[in-house]
């Protein structure tokens, strides 16, 4: 493979040509490997690095596209799993949502009703 995998390259690509690029990029580490045993040069052990971040690029990119195609899946259904949803923090999480807090309990309602607020005329 020559030169570094762009991501960008890589987001138009199919899910079939990803997974044989990336077969092709652990075999092309095997082959290194071999070579930096039996002694390989020094521009052959360099690339091992390159081919290594290659291959975390490629898998980044179909873990991006396999979470993309969930969350189209998953869009109007009444549950999200959990991987999917915002993680925010624990008690953001836990807190009422802003309808549950506006709610008022039956005895407020009617105590909002048969004694509403006073209005008062200011005699200027």
């Amino acid at each position: 493979m020559p030169g570094k995998v762009k991501a960008y390259e890589l987001q138009s690509k199919s899910k079939n040509d990803l997974t044989k690029q990336l077969t092709e990029l652990k075999t092309e580490l095997l082959n290194l490997r071999v070579q930096k045993i039996a002694g390989g040069s020094a521009a052959k052990l360099t690339k091992i690095n390159t081919v290594r971040k290659s291959i975390a690029r490629v898998l980044t990119v179909t873990n991006q596209k396999q979470r993309q195609n969930l969350r189209e899946f998953y869009k109007n259904k009444k549950y999200l799993p959990l991987d999917l949803r915002a993680k925010k923090t624990r008690a953001i999480r836990r807190r009422l949502t802003k309808h549950e807090a506006s709610l008022k309990t039956l005895k407020q309602r009617k105590k909002d009703i048969h004694f509403p607020i006073r209005k008062y005329a200011v005699k200027a």
